[in-house]
Formats: C-alpha cells, structure tokens, sequence
C-alpha cells in the first residue's frame, strides 16, 4: 500500500438520451406511407459497484473525469436506437460518497457485491410515430433526449477493521500487526515507519479477526501535528480499539490519557467504543514494574502487557480481541 489513496473528487456525468427520429414509411406500393420514426436510446447510467479486491482508490486518481455514453438516435422503421452503455466504478468495502460541495453523505458502501446507481441516464426522446394523430397524419417532429446528469462527489475510504490500534509513532503498532497476521508492514525502529493504514487478518480457530494498523499519533493530532489524525476515520468502524503504549518510554503513564484525549476530538463516539490497553516492549524492561503501575492507574481497564519479539502475553491478548469482537458482534 505505498500508493494508498482515500480520497478522490470524481466528476461524474450520466448518458443523454438519444433523439427519435423523424421518418416516413417509404415503400414501392405505399408512396405515402405514416410516421415510422423510432425512438431514441437511453442514456447510460453511472454507478458504484463493491468489489473486495480493492483496497484503495488509487484506481480513480488516474482519471476523475467520467461520463456514460450517451443513447443512440432512433432510426426508420420504427426501429429503437441503442442505449448508452453505463459506466460502474469499482470501490472497495467501506467508501463514502459525499457531496464535493457540501459534503452531505450520499451513499455509505460497506457490502461487497452492492451496487448503487447514482447518476441516471436521460430518456430517449419519442420518434414521429408517437405523435400521428387524426389532426396530423404526417408530423414532422420527434422528441430530443432528456439530457444527463452531472454532479462533483468526493469518495472516501474507511477501512472496515474488528480492532483498531492506536498508539504514539514507533509503540509497536506494526511489529504487533506483522506477528499475529499476514500483513506485512513497514517496522523499523524510527517514528513514522507507519505512514498508511494496513490491514491484517488475525484466524483463530474458525474466526476471522480484521486488525488495523494506523500512523502514529502525535499530541495535538487533533489540531494537525503529526500524520496519525488524517487516519483516525479509518478505525470509526471499528468494534474495539487497541491502545499500545511503550512501557519502556519515559512518561508512559500519560501516553493513554493523550491518546484517548485526541481520539475523542475526533469522535467522542469512537472514544466511548470498547478497548484493551496493550503495554508493549515488555522484553527491553529490567521487571513488569511499569506494567503493573500502568494496572494501578487504571484500574478499570483491561491491560495486557506483551513482547512481539518473545510472544510473550500474545495469547492473552488474542483471547482479549476474540472476546471483544464477539461482544459486540
């Protein structure tokens, strides 16, 4: 994911109508014969369509201009012009389409295989044959077609995760990722190794876990410091979060009320979701003091204290997701 996209401004515009047209029978023993003129072709629609696969919109980057094809002009005979063929813009699970103006939500597009038809194409227009009547046994006119539509959207992407972790830059976040699923993040021992979201399936037994890794988060990320803000809207779906704190940083017995205090500027809703606190780097301590200090400030949190690089506490974490997917499932 090192081009990863969430969002992209479209302009979209759906298919005109084709015209009907205007024509008379002509045959050998009917010189005179009445309007035959057909009808014109729809316009073709735009819509959304899911697909799993994706994981980014980096797709629409490349061309954020699309329009339908417009419907075909009917023709002699009565015969009916093609529609235009319609445009499906492939998204991943868990895009927003908003109004680029106003960025009033439009559509929210969690399931796969879901389809939305958000521009419709413009009727064709009537051929003459519509319009004989006994008044006017030859009429001259046909309906053009109705036009297209035309609109701006902003879509954007919030990954669909069980278990969101937060936590400062470099507090183990990816290394934690990498050794309970098959993601394979960035990890280096610098700040902001992490610098787009990754995802991670965590299987035990017959279920799936989904567990999201997103940037650090700086102190003020709320107000723009730092890089981990931007992401936060990736974890809003999420059904617990996952707060890592380094035990062996000086001051770590203030990293969660900073956390928790920035998330809840972005949403006192996604503050509120259920939460394991992870105390992490356990193997670089001289003793589990600073984990059982980081217990006795918080008393009525659930604390599990682990090493990604001896596995230590990771089983007990593990039962600590399970459980708490299952509790809000």
């Amino acid at each position: 994911m090192h081009h990863f996209i969430d969002e992209v401004i479209l302009e979209l515009s759906s298919g005109s109508g084709g015209p009907g047209c205007v024509s008379f029978r002509r045959e050998k023993y009917v010189p005179k014969g009445g309007p035959d003129g057909g009808d014109g072709g729809k316009g073709g629609d735009v819509l959304f369509v899911v697909r799993r696969n994706l994981k980014t919109l980096r797709h629409l980057k490349k061309n954020p201009i699309l329009k339908a094809q417009n419907g075909f002009p009917g023709e002699g005979a009565l015969r009916h012009g093609k529609d235009g063929e319609s445009i499906e813009i492939p998204v991943p699970p868990g895009t927003v389409i908003k109004d680029a103006e106003t960025g009033e939500v439009l559509k929210d597009l969690t399931e796969e295989g879901t389809s939305w038809v958000f521009l419709m194409g413009g009727r064709g227009g009537k051929g003459n044959a519509h319009f004989k009547s006994a008044k006017n046994q030859a009429p001259r006119f046909a309906q053009k077609g109705q036009p297209g539509k035309t609109a701006r959207v902003k879509v954007e992407l919030n990954i669909i995760a069980d278990i969101g972790f937060v936590g400062f830059p470099n507090a183990g976040k990816s290394s934690l990722l990498k050794v309970l699923t098959n993601a394979r993040p960035e990890v280096a021992s610098y700040p902001f190794t992490t610098k787009t979201p990754y995802l991670g399936v965590l299987t035990v037994g017959e279920e799936d876990v989904v567990l999201a890794d997103i940037p650090g988060i700086l102190e003020g990320a709320s107000a723009g410091v730092g890089l981990g803000i931007k992401f936060l809207r990736h974890i809003s779906r999420t059904k617990g979060l996952a707060f890592l704190i380094d035990l062996s940083e000086p001051g770590y017995l203030q990293h969660f009320d900073i956390l928790l205090r920035e998330v809840g500027e972005f949403s006192t809703e996604l503050a509120r979701r259920k939460r394991v606190l992870v105390g992490t780097k356990i193997d670089l301590l001289e003793s589990l003091q600073p984990l059982e200090e980081l217990k006795r400030k918080y008393p009525g949190e659930t604390i599990v204290g682990i090493s990604s690089i001896t596995r230590q506490g990771l089983d007990a974490l593990i039962q600590v997701f399970v459980r708490l997917v299952r509790e809000e499932g």
